[in-house]
C-alpha cells in the first residue's frame, strides 16, 4: 500500500457498497447489525496484523516472545476469528457457520469485554438469509467486499477514522430505517449540542440510561480533555446494546460500562443495592413510551417516583424521574430530550413537573426545530436540570425552532445554531439572578429569563410561547394610500387597453 493512507470516505464507500449484498433480503434496521459486526471483526483483525508485524520486527526469530506479547493486547484474536481466515473460507459450503464459529471464539477469548455481544446475530440463519445456496452467495459477497478494506492503524488517516466511520454508518442506517431508527441513534448535531450544554468536567461520572448505540455518551466524553472520566450506559434492545459495546471499543472507550436491560423496570447500574449516582446524566429516551411499567412504579424499591407516577401510556417523566434520582446531590446535572407535551400536559405529569420546579431543579427549557430526528417530524425540546442551582430560581427559555438548515429529508442544526443556543445558556448562567417579580427578555424572539412568579402565573405550564414571544407584527396598511394606488393602476390599465385597441385597428384585426 506504500505511503497511501485510507480515508474515512473510502471506508464509508466500501462498507456502504457491501450493504448491497443484504438489501434484497432485509431492511437496514436488520442488516446494520451484520454490516457493523463485520466491520468490527475486520478492524480487530487488521489491528492484530499490525501488532504481529511490529512484534516480529522487535523479536526476530523469537515467536514465543511474539505470542506472549500478543496475549497482552486489548483483544485476543483466535485464528478462526481472523478475517483473513474467514475470507480464505469464503467458498466453503458452510461459510455462514464458519463465521459464527469465529464470533463465538472471539467472545470466549475476550469474555471480560465481549461476553454476549454476538449472541443475537447469526450469519448462518436460514430465516434471515435464505437457503444454503443463497446464503453462501451473500456471505461470499460480503467477505469479498470487506476484503477491500485495509484498517491497519498504520495505514489509517488519523486515529479516529474507524470510530467516525462506524458513527457515519450508524447515522446512514438510521436515515434508512424510518420510525425504528430513533431507538438507536441521536443525530450527531443534537448530541453535540446536549454535550456542550451539560458541560462535563474532568473526573466526572457520566451516564446515559437509554444509550442506544452510544453516540451521545461518546460526544459528552469528547468534551473533556484527556481520559479522566467514566462512562456508563444501559440499553434495553439486545442488538443495539451490542452495537454500543462495539462502538465504545472503536472509540477507545474500553472502560465504559454498558449494561443490557430495561432501565425503568430493571436498572442495572447499582452500587451496594442502591442506584449508582453520576455527575452528568444525558438521554434521548423513547418519546412517550407506552406500557413502561406504571403498574409497579408506586412500589419502586428505589423510590424514584416519589413526585408522582407518570401515566401508563406516556413514560417521559418516568425517564426524567430516574435521571434526576441518579444524579449527585447539589452538583448533578441532567440533559434530556423530550416531546413538547412534557412541557404542558396536566394530571400526574403536571404534578411531577410542579414538584421538580418547586424543588428548584429545572434550569433551562430549549425548543428545537421540527424534523431533526430520524423517524419523527415532531419538534422536541431539551430540558436541563441542575441540582446545583443554589439560590438562583430563574429558568431560561430558548425558542431555537426557526434556526436550522433545511435538507432534503431532514432538518439539521448548523454549527452557528448550536453556538447560539450554547452562548445564550452560558450567558444566563453567568448573570445574576433577577430580583424582580417579572422575568426579562434576554434576546428578542429568542430567549427569556423567567422568574418563579412567571411560572406560577402560568400554572407551571412550560410551553415556550408563553415565555418567548415570537409573534411577528403585520405591517400596518395605509388604506388611503392603497385606495389611491388602486385608482392609479386602474387608470394605467385603461390607457393600455385603449392603446391596444388602436394597434388592433391599425392591423385590421377589429
Amino acid at each position: 500500500m506504500g505511503n497511501t493512507k485510507i480515508t474515512q470516505r473510502e471506508i464509508n464507500n466500501i462498507v456502504w457498497k457491501a450493504c448491497d449484498s443484504l438489501r434484497p433480503v432485509m431492511g437496514s434496521e436488520q442488516y446494520k447489525d451484520y454490516i457493523l459486526t463485520l466491520l468490527f471483526i475486520k478492524y480487530l483483525s487488521d489491528v492484530w496484523k499490525d501488532k504481529v508485524a511490529q512484534y516480529r520486527i522487535k523479536y526476530p526469530d523469537n515467536e514465543e516472545m511474539v505470542q506472549r506479547q500478543l496475549k497482552r493486547e486489548r483483544f485476543i484474536l483466535p485464528d478462526v476469528s481472523n478475517f483473513d481466515y474467514l475470507f480464505q473460507n469464503r467458498n466453503e459450503a458452510n461459510v455462514g457457520e464458519i463465521i459464527d464459529i469465529g464470533l463465538t471464539a472471539l467472545e470466549d477469548a475476550n469474555r471480560a469485554k465481549l461476553a454476549m455481544v454476538f449472541r443475537s446475530i447469526s450469519f448462518n440463519s436460514e430465516t434471515v438469509f435464505g437457503q444454503t445456496k443463497q446464503r453462501n452467495a451473500i456471505m461470499k459477497n460480503l467477505l469479498v467486499d470487506f476484503s477491500e478494506l485495509d484498517l491497519q492503524p498504520s495505514h489509517l488517516e488519523g486515529n479516529d477514522v474507524i470510530g467516525d466511520s462506524y458513527e457515519f454508518l450508524i447515522s446512514k442506517f438510521a436515515g434508512e430505517s424510518g420510525k425504528k431508527s430513533g431507538e438507536f441513534y441521536t443525530p450527531s448535531e443534537i448530541s453535540t449540542l446536549l454535550a456542550k450544554l451539560v458541560d462535563p468536567q474532568s473526573g466526572n461520572r457520566i451516564c446515559d440510561p437509554a444509550c442506544g448505540s452510544g453516540s451521545l455518551l461518546i460526544k459528552v466524553a469528547n468534551e473533556i480533555e484527556g481520559k479522566n472520566y467514566s462512562l456508563y450506559g444501559q440499553e434495553n434492545n439486545g442488538s443495539t446494546w451490542a452495537l454500543c459495546r462495539m462502538n465504545m471499543f472503536l472509540h477507545e472507550q474500553d472502560s465504559a460500562t454498558i449494561e443490557w436491560g430495561d432501565t425503568i423496570n430493571n436498572p442495572k447500574l447499582l452500587e451496594k443495592d442502591n442506584l449508582m449516582k453520576f455527575n452528568i446524566v444525558v438521554a434521548n429516551p423513547p418519546f412517550s413510551l407506552d406500557k413502561w411499567g406504571a403498574d409497579t412504579a408506586a412500589s419502586d424499591q428505589f423510590n424514584r417516583f416519589h413526585r408522582g407516577v407518570p401515566p401508563k401510556s406516556k413514560g417521559d417523566y418516568a425517564f426524567i424521574s430516574h435521571m434526576v434520582e441518579t444524579t449527585y446531590e447539589d452538583v448533578g446535572k441532567v440533559g434530556v430530550i423530550v416531546p413538547h407535551g412534557v412541557l404542558f400536559r396536566s394530571s400526574s405529569e403536571g404534578k411531577i413537573r410542579k414538584q421538580l420546579i418547586d424543588e428548584n431543579l429545572l434550569e433551562a427549557v430549549i425548543g428545537l426545530p421540527a424534523n431533526l430526528f430520524f423517524g419523527t417530524g415532531i419538534p422536541a425540546a431539551i430540558l436541563i436540570f441542575n441540582r446545583g442551582k443554589g439560590i438562583n430560581k430563574d429558568i431560561l427559555f430558548i425558542d431555537a425552532s426557526s434556526e436550522f438548515e433545511n435538507e432534503k429529508n431532514q432538518n439539521k442544526l448548523r454549527e452557528k445554531d448550536i453556538e447560539h443556543i450554547v452562548t445564550a445558556y452560558k450567558s444566563f448562567k453567568e448573570a445574576k439572578p433577577l430580583t424582580s417579580e417579572k422575568g426579562i427578555v434576554l434576546e428578542d424572539k429568542y430567549s427569556y429569563r423567567a422568574t418563579i412568579a412567571d411560572i406560577v402565573e402560568n400554572d407551571y405550564n412550560l410551553n415556550i410561547p408563553r415565555y418567548v414571544d415570537t409573534f411577528e407584527e403585520e405591517e400596518e396598511v395605509d388604506i388611503k394610500a392603497t385606495h389611491n394606488n388602486i385608482k392609479e393602476l386602474k387608470k394605467q390599465l385603461t390607457e393600455v387597453e385603449n392603446q391596444m385597441e388602436n394597434y388592433l385597428k391599425e392591423l385590421n384585426l377589429i
